[in-house]
C-alpha cells in the first residue's frame, strides 16, 4: 500500500509544534530568553486541615501545587509542645509526610513550624516563614510572639538556639520569689519552642491567652530543660502578655533593585510583643578537673584542665629529678599550663614519668587534692630528631663540596644556630606605640648594655633614654618603651649575644632604624557616654574588621583616643560591673546576668588634624540596631534572591519592564 507524502505532511507540522511547546514549557530557566520561576510553593490542602479541631491522627500530609524539597529537617524543623522521640518528617513528590511519634495530649495545639526550609524543585525559591498547625480539642490558639536572640559578649545574632515559653500563674506575677519562677527551667521542658534564624530571629506561635516567660536554650540532650552548664542559654524575668491588634504595613513593588513601581497598603493581624530581647551566654565552667598533657615539641609539654585555679599543680619526677627543672608559663585563667625543660638531658628523655598532685572538683562539688600518675611521650622522639640534623649535615657537606669545586671559600663548620626571636619594630611609630620582642623560648639573660637607643637631633645622633621590660599577660614578650618625639628618627642598635635562651643559643644582632610620625598625621577621639557616670566602662575602638585598636577606661562617662590613625573606625563598651578589666558571663542559678555589651551603632571617621568629639546613650538604641552591619560575623542567610535580578536582566534584554512576581511567570 502507497502513502502519499502530502497527506502525512499536515500529521508531521502537527508532530512538531507539539514537541516545541512541550519542550519550551518544561525548560523554565532556559538560555532562551524565558523567564525564571521566582514563585515559592504554595499550599492546596492539608490531611487533617489547616487549623482543624478535634484531631486525633498523629500523620499528617500537606499538598504543595508543585514538586518540593525540604532542607535539614531534623535542625530546621521545630514541632510545639516538643516532641521527646524525633517525629518523622519527609518530602515526596508534591507533598510533606509527617509523623508525630509522641502520643497527642488533650486539647493541645499543635504547631510544625518550618521556617524557610520548604523549597521548590526547580528554582529552590522557598516557601518562607510556614507553620501548619492542629489542634486536640474544641479550639485551636493563635496568638504569637517574636523576637531576637543575641550573644551577649558581642551582639551576635545567635543561629539556630531553641527559643521557648514556660506560663507564669497568676500567683507568681507579683512577689513570688525568683527561683521558684526559674526552676521551671531547670524541671520543666519548654511548652512552645521556635528557632531563631540566621539573624537571630524568633517567631512562637500557637500560643494561649496568658501570661509567659521566654527563654533561650542551646539543647545540648534533647529535654528541653536547662540541664547542663556547657549549654548556651537567655534568660530574664520580664512576663509577657500575648496579644494582637489590626494594623497596616507598606507592601513595596519593586521594578528592579533600583525602582520602586508602587507601594500598597496591606491590611494584616500585628501580634505582640513582637520586640523580645535576650541576651545569651555560656556558663563559666568552674568544675574542674584534669583534661590531658601534651608533648608536641621535646622540650616542653602542656598540662590541660577544665577550669584554672590560683595554686597551680605540683609535679614529682618518677624517672627524674624534677627539682628546678622547669620553667613555668600558666594562662592567665591557669587551666592550661606549660613547662619547658631546662635540662637538655630531659629533652632528650622520650618519655617522662610524673606524679602530679591537683585540685579537682568531686562528686559533691567540693575542690579536693588528687594524685595522678602519668606517662609524657614526646611526639619529637630523639632518634628522629638526631636523624634529622644527620641530614641536614649532610645537605651542608653537600653544598660545601660544591662552593669548593667552584673556588668559593667557605666556612669549616656549620654555621651557627641564633636564638629565635621576632622584633616588632615598624619604620613609622606612633608617639605613644612602643616596640617589642618576642621570643620562642624563655631567657636566662638579656644584657640590655647591649641594646642602645639612639634618637637623630639636628645631624647629629645622641644616645637616647629606654626601659627594657617583660610585657604584662604576654610570656616570653618584652618591650621597649622610649621618649618618642614626633618628627625625631631613632635608631635602635642591638648587639649579638644580647639575649641568651635557657638552652644556650644567642641572639644576633640588630640595627633597625625609625622615625615618630608628626602630631598633625593622627586624629583624636572624645567619646561620652550618657547616663554612665559613676560605672567602670572598657572602650574599645575597633576597625571594620572587628579588631581592638586601642583600649580606653573610665569611671565618669567619657573616653579619650590618641593617635589614631586617618580611617574609618567602630566603637564597643563593656560595662565592667565587677572592675576586673573582662566581660564576664551570667550564672542562673545565682540570677546574674552578663555584663552588658553596647556598640555605636555609626562608623566613625577620622582624618588627619581632627579631633572629633561624641556623645552617646547606649541605651537609647535598640540592641538589636546596634552592631554596625560591616561588624557582625553572622550574615543574613536570603535565599535565591538573584532569581528576580535574573528575570530584571531578562526583562532589560527584552526591552519590556519588569514587575517581581508578575513579569517572572511559571511556564
Amino acid at each position: 500500500m502507497k502513502i502519499r507524502f502530502s497527506h502525512l505532511w499536515p500529521l508531521l507540522v502537527f508532530v512538531i509544534v507539539i514537541v516545541n511547546v512541550v519542550s519550551s514549557c518544561a525548560k523554565m530557566g532556559n538560555p532562551d530568553g524565558g523567564w525564571y520561576d521566582e514563585t515559592p510553593p504554595q499550599v492546596i490542602g492539608a490531611e487533617p486541615e489547616e487549623k482543624g479541631i478535634n484531631v486525633n491522627s498523629r500523620k499528617i500530609k500537606i499538598l504543595f501545587n508543585e514538586f518540593i524539597k525540604i532542607e535539614n529537617a531534623t535542625d530546621n524543623v521545630i514541632v510545639s509542645p516538643p516532641q521527646l522521640e524525633q517525629p518523622e518528617i519527609k518530602a515526596a513528590g508534591k507533598r510533606i509526610l509527617i509523623e508525630l511519634k509522641d502520643s497527642l495530649k488533650s486539647n493541645t495545639t499543635y504547631t510544625i513550624d518550618f521556617s524557610d526550609a520548604i523549597s521548590d524543585n526547580n528554582e529552590g525559591n522557598p516557601l518562607g516563614n510556614f507553620t501548619y498547625s492542629f489542634s486536640t480539642g474544641d479550639r485551636i490558639d493563635t496568638l504569637e510572639v517574636s523576637g531576637n536572640v543575641l550573644e551577649a559578649e558581642n551582639l551576635e545574632p545567635v543561629k539556630g538556639i531553641l527559643v521557648g515559653l514556660h506560663p507564669v500563674a497568676d500567683s507568681l506575677k507579683t512577689g513570688s520569689s525568683v527561683l521558684d519562677v526559674d526552676s521551671v527551667f531547670r524541671k520543666q521542658p519548654l511548652l512552645r519552642v521556635s528557632r531563631t534564624d540566621s539573624r537571630g530571629h524568633f517567631v512562637i506561635k500557637g500560643i494561649a491567652p496568658g501570661a509567659y516567660r521566654v527563654f533561650a536554650l542551646q539543647d545540648m540532650d534533647g529535654t528541653y530543660t536547662f540541664s547542663q552548664k556547657s549549654e548556651k542559654i537567655a534568660f530574664n524575668h520580664e512576663i509577657f502578655v500575648p496579644s494582637f491588634k489590626p494594623d497596616v504595613r507598606q507592601d513595596t513593588i519593586w521594578s528592579d533593585s533600583l525602582h520602586i513601581r508602587s507601594i500598597t497598603p496591606v491590611h494584616y493581624t500585628h501580634f505582640l510583643p513582637d520586640d523580645i530581647m535576650l541576651r545569651a551566654f555560656t556558663e563559666l565552667q568552674t568544675d574542674r578537673f584534669f583534661l590531658k598533657t601534651e608533648r608536641k615539641q621535646a622540650n616542653r609539654f602542656d598540662v590541660f584542665f577544665s577550669y584554672g585555679h590560683a595554686e597551680l599543680p605540683t609535679i614529682k619526677g618518677l624517672n627524674f629529678n624534677a627539682e628546678d627543672a622547669f620553667v613555668v608559663e600558666p594562662t592567665e585563667k591557669k587551666d592550661t599550663i606549660l613547662y619547658w625543660l631546662r635540662d637538655t638531658t630531659l629533652v632528650n628523655q622520650d618519655t617522662l614519668s610524673v606524679e602530679m598532685t591537683y585540685y579537682a572538683t568531686d562528686s559533691l562539688g567540693e575542690l579536693q587534692l588528687k594524685t595522678d600518675t602519668l606517662e609524657i611521650l614526646s611526639k619529637d622522639p630523639y632518634a628522629k630528631r638526631m636523624k634529622k640534623l644527620a641530614d641536614e649535615h649532610k645537605e651542608w657537606k653537600k653544598k660545601q663540596e660544591k662552593a669548593a669545586k667552584k673556588g668559593i671559600p667557605v666556612d669549616s663548620v656549620m654555621p651557627v644556630k641564633h636564638l629565635d626571636l621576632k622584633w616588632n619594630a615598624p619604620s613609622e611609630l606612633a608617639p605613644d606605640q612602643n616596640i617589642s620582642v618576642t621570643f620562642t623560648t624563655p631567657l636566662a639573660l638579656a644584657d640590655t648594655s647591649k641594646i642602645r637607643l639612639y634618637s637623630k637631633i639636628d645631624t647629629l645622633w645622641y644616645e637616647a633614654p629606654y626601659e627594657f621590660r617583660p610585657m604584662k599577660n604576654a610570656h616570653r614578650t618584652y618591650e621597649l618603651l622610649g621618649e618618642w618625639r614626633p618628627e625625631v628618627e631613632y635608631s635602635l642598635e642591638v648587639d649579638s649575644a644580647a639575649f641568651t635562651d635557657i638552652y644556650g643559643l644567642t641572639s644576633n644582632k640588630l640595627k633597625q632604624g625609625f622615625k615618630v610620625k608628626s602630631l598633625d598625621s593622627f586624629s583624636s577621639l572624645i567619646f561620652t557616654f550618657e547616663g554612665m557616670a559613676g560605672k567602670n566602662i572598657i572602650a574599645y575602638l575597633l576597625d571594620k574588621g572587628g579588631n581592638t585598636i586601642k583600649t580606653a577606661t573610665t569611671t565618669d562617662g567619657a573616653v579619650q583616643f590618641f593617635y589614631i590613625k586617618p580611617g574609618t573606625y567602630y566603637l564597643q563598651m563593656l560595662v565592667d560591673h565587677n572592675g576586673n578589666g573582662q566581660w564576664d558571663t551570667g550564672n542562673y542559678d545565682e540570677d546574674l546576668q552578663p555584663e552588658e555589651v553596647y556598640y555605636y551603632p555609626h562608623a566613625i571617621e577620622c582624618k588627619e588634624k581632627w579631633d572629633v568629639t561624641l556623645s552617646w546613650n547606649p541605651k537609647s538604641t535598640p540592641l538589636l540596631h546596634q552592631k554596625p552591619r560591616v561588624l557582625i560575623k553572622q550574615k543574613d542567610e536570603k535565599k535565591k534572591a538573584t532569581i528576580k535580578n535574573r528575570n530584571a536582566e531578562r526583562a532589560r534584554q527584552k526591552g519590556i519592564e519588569y514587575i517581581q512576581g508578575v513579569t517572572g511567570v511559571k511556564l
